[in-house]
């Protein structure tokens, strides 16, 4: 199955990325494909809009996207979460 990784960037320490990575490793070691924004936009003065559609295009092309803790409160992420439910998508979320 091929994931995206929709989480919290904006505000926080390495714009969270060690958290995206570690995600990304649990879900490779588990099989799975992984989409990890981090890996995608990693230069940290990237315009929020262009990170937006580039992760948009790639999560298009997902079977589903993983929900890391706090995406509730990411404009990025809801958008992330809202475009894969409509895309159909499978959406499930990280437990911390």
């Amino acid at each position: 199955m091929k994931l995206y990784i929709a989480g919290p960037m904006t505000g926080l320490p390495d714009l969270n990325f060690p958290a995206f990575h570690a995600q990304a490793a649990r879900l490779r070691a588990q099989g799975h494909e992984v989409v990890n924004p981090a890996e995608l936009n990693p230069d940290p003065a990237m315009p929020w809009a262009e990170c937006m559609l580039r992760d948009l295009a790639a999560l298009t092309r997902c079977d589903g996207v993983v929900l890391l803790p706090g995406w509730d409160q990411s404009p990025g992420a809801q958008i992330e979460r809202l475009w894969a439910q409509r895309l159909g998508l499978s959406v499930g979320e990280v437990t911390a």
